[in-house]
């Protein structure tokens, strides 16, 4: 069975990621890059969909132990796992290393004190753990071969086959250092160079180290923010500068229901405020492939804008489910793919063109090509911008006028104006002074509460929506106006969970599901750092202070943060590590550390 999702440690090479278990055991990889298919799905099955278990030896009848201590290797990707046993103490370092070629996932074995019994056992199933590889040796290395798919395993341990699983029995005493490795290579080419397990880890904790000393933020919450900005490093896709969401796929947001979804691809929205969080941190290099992604995603047709493509740029994301896997624990169906690509969602041309101007406004070098588009999308939105939309949330349910799609479309507009009147741009000023004006008022008349003195998720509605707390962080309104004000009080009284943080919209209204989909969900990270946001902006700089420190203690031991928070089974759900709760992370630390609102 698999751990509880805040057990888990990410390991990557900005290609693709692996998660492994305090015991020891990678329970999801896939190779070669996130997108692929699984080699590993214990995760969201059984031990027979795939996993690579090292740790201290066990008997049968008990469970694997877990490690004792865990961490990162200073500000890296390099994992150690120690275990305290009767006979010693042993150290596993995981890692994988930025990469030209083959992927490889490298694991090396140290003893620290006395003599240790260990076991290697490892299970690889192709095709999300639906194919059973052919496991054969060539020229002394392993090879497990399935199609167009062959995977590699090296080591100096003896190995030996046995219930389809690959094991190695040994001993480690002080000093003491075994290493093991996999690597991907398409099966018709030749085998992959042999490992260097050695070389590989000092060359992949240089890379980390050299990455980290441009963070520009020395504040108090640094070992937070650097913890974070590593983490969306490790979620971009080096070749292309494409991000995902998540490195994985059906981590459920409501464990035992049906909200599971395929995060392993680049939303617009996502990657648009991950550059926003980079640029302000000094990674100008990340920003400016961002943008070089963006438009060769869109390319000439920003009419037909989808709200997230493949890593490479790929628009067909059909969604698929996978019945042979029950899910994490048994939280099914587990899709692949996703619907919702081809959802309208107006939001997204704010924040694409939110991300176009914050890269112009911190001097990278400019594209002719990014203003023209930036133009072009306002140009559909004069068309568009009245229309109903999925919204920010991508609900299955019929399209309504969400209030956070028209203040986007109002940022979009707004910064467009901005870059015309700085002279970068041509365009019809005027025009679009007066859209500009057309979709504030539209907004503030037919998304107002006024009784409630609040904004409200969509046109007639009366429910609220956390998106909302976006509106003064966005320049929308000043937060000392009365109608924000109102906005974060009201969202506070009634989205918030009995420990204080943020739900993103009631699911239910009655007896209809607002969002189209059965069972409920938790307190969505982003919306809680929103919050925080918002408090510290209307002067409550101490309540921001200590709801973004609370928010902190939800982080794992290594300080990853999944997409919610279940208040209920008090853990961490939903796609993990989740994008989209560090951004905002990183952005309330920068605002409070200006403000000086921290402790200590």
């Amino acid at each position: 069975m698999a751990g509880r999702i805040e057990d888990y440690a990410l390991i990557g090479d900005m290609q693709t990621a692996a998660l492994v278990c305090r015991d020891g055991t990678v329970d999801w990889l896939c190779l070669p890059r996130f997108d692929s298919h699984a080699i590993f799905a214990g995760l969201l099955g059984t031990e027979e969909h795939g996993f690579w278990r090292l740790g201290p030896a066990y008997a049968s009848d008990q469970q694997p132990p877990t490690a004792a201590r865990r961490s990162y290797r200073g500000d890296s990707l390099i994992l150690e796992s120690e275990w305290d046993t009767q006979r010693g103490t042993v150290r596993v370092t995981d890692f994988m290393p930025p990469r030209d070629g083959a992927p490889q996932l490298i694991r090396i074995v140290e003893g620290v004190s006395g003599r240790v019994p260990m076991r290697s056992a490892l299970r690889m199933r192709f095709s999300y753990g639906r194919v059973v590889p052919w496991v054969h040796k060539h020229e002394g290395r392993t090879v497990a071969v399935a199609g167009p798919d062959s995977v590699w395993f090296d080591t100096y341990a003896e190995t030996y086959g046995k219930s389809l699983t690959t094991y190695a029995d040994f001993t480690v005493a002080p000093g003491d250092r075994i290493a093991f490795t996999i690597s991907w290579e398409p099966s018709h080419k030749e085998p992959p160079p042999l490992p260097e397990p050695e070389q590989s880890l000092e060359a992949t904790e240089d890379f980390w180290r050299e990455w980290v000393d441009h963070c520009t933020y020395h504040g108090p919450y640094r070992e937070a923010v650097v913890r974070s900005l590593i983490t969306l490093k490790a979620l971009t896709y080096a070749p292309t500068g494409g991000i995902v969401a998540a490195p994985t796929t059906s981590l459920p947001e409501d464990i035992g229901g049906v909200r599971n979804w395929d995060y392993r691809y680049t939303w617009l929205r996502d990657a648009a405020i991950t550059l926003s969080s980079l640029l302000r941190t000094g990674y100008r290099e990340e920003a400016r492939a961002w943008r070089e992604w963006l438009l060769r995603a869109v390319a000439g047709d920003p009419e037909n804008l989808q709200i997230m493509y493949g890593i490479a740029g790929e628009r067909e994301l059909g969604e698929a489910e996978l019945d042979w896997l029950p899910g994490y624990e048994n939280s099914g169906p587990v899709r692949v793919g996703n619907g919702a690509a081809h959802q309208l969602q107006l939001d997204v041309y704010g924040e694409v063109t939110e991300a176009l101007h914050l890269a112009h406004m911190t001097g990278l070098a400019r594209n002719d090509y990014a203003s023209l588009l930036q133009l072009k999308l306002i140009r559909y939105l004069e068309d568009h911008w009245q229309e109903p939309d999925e919204g920010i949330w991508e609900v299955r349910g019929p399209r309504r006028h969400f209030v956070h799609s028209k203040v986007m479309a109002w940022v979009a507009v707004d910064r467009t104006i901005k870059l015309i009147e700085s002279g970068d741009a041509d365009g019809p000023l005027e025009r679009w002074r007066e859209l500009r004006d057309d979709i504030h008022r539209d907004v503030c008349e037919r998304g107002y509460d006024k009784e409630r003195n609040t904004f409200t998720q969509s046109y007639g509605s009366k429910e609220l929506d956390a998106s909302l707390l976006l509106i003064p962080q966005m320049g929308f309104l000043p937060p000392d106006d009365k109608r924000v004000i109102g906005t974060i009080e009201a969202i506070q009284r009634e989205l918030s969970t009995s420990d204080g943080f943020i739900l993103r919209y009631p699911t239910t209204s009655g007896d209809e599901n607002v969002d189209g989909l059965p069972g409920d969900e938790g307190a969505f990270l982003a919306c809680s750092f929103w919050m925080a946001d918002d408090l510290a902006m209307i002067g409550r700089v101490d309540e921001a202070r200590k709801l973004f420190e609370k928010l902190l203690s939800l982080r794992n031991d290594l300080g990853l943060l999944a997409e919610e928070w279940d208040p209920r089974l008090q853990r961490q759900v939903g796609n993990f590590p989740q994008a989209f709760s560090h951004v905002p992370l990183i952005d309330t630390a920068l605002r409070l550390t200006a403000s000086g609102a921290y402790g200590g």
